[in-house]
């Protein structure tokens, strides 16, 4: 169990800011920028290289909330980051997909 899934299972506290049956988003434990959260789908999807056709769904929408969320924020109007890492040299850490909202500071391009 990945400590995503006992997040969503409430048994790891975590400060949510978004839920969905699908879905939840909260803020990262280990924050690269001012905000940062990270919008996980409540199934198990290792990464986003082993997400299907039957995944389109849940993906739009959850792509879809991250502007609600943005806006929650406070970070809409001055402009947010997603991102989707897929494998080590990506920078993945936890095997369970899930998108990175950063924003409320100036990102650079390109990162990493």
């Amino acid at each position: 169990m990945t400590i995503f899934e006992k997040i969503i299972h409430r048994e790891i506290p975590a400060k949510i800011v978004h839920e969905t049956d699908d879905f939840i988003a909260f803020h990262d434990a280990n924050p690269q920028a001012p905000v940062h959260v990270l919008i996980v789908p409540k199934r198990a999807i290792p990464r986003i290289g082993e997400t299907s056709e039957a995944d389109a769904e849940l993906l739009g929408r959850m792509l879809l909330a991250s502007k609600e969320i943005a806006r929650k924020l406070s970070v809409f109007e001055s402009g947010y980051r997603l991102v989707i890492n897929h494998g080590p040299d990506a920078g993945e850490s936890v095997p369970h997909l899930h998108i990175h909202l950063l924003g409320q500071r100036q990102l650079q391009w390109p990162p990493g």
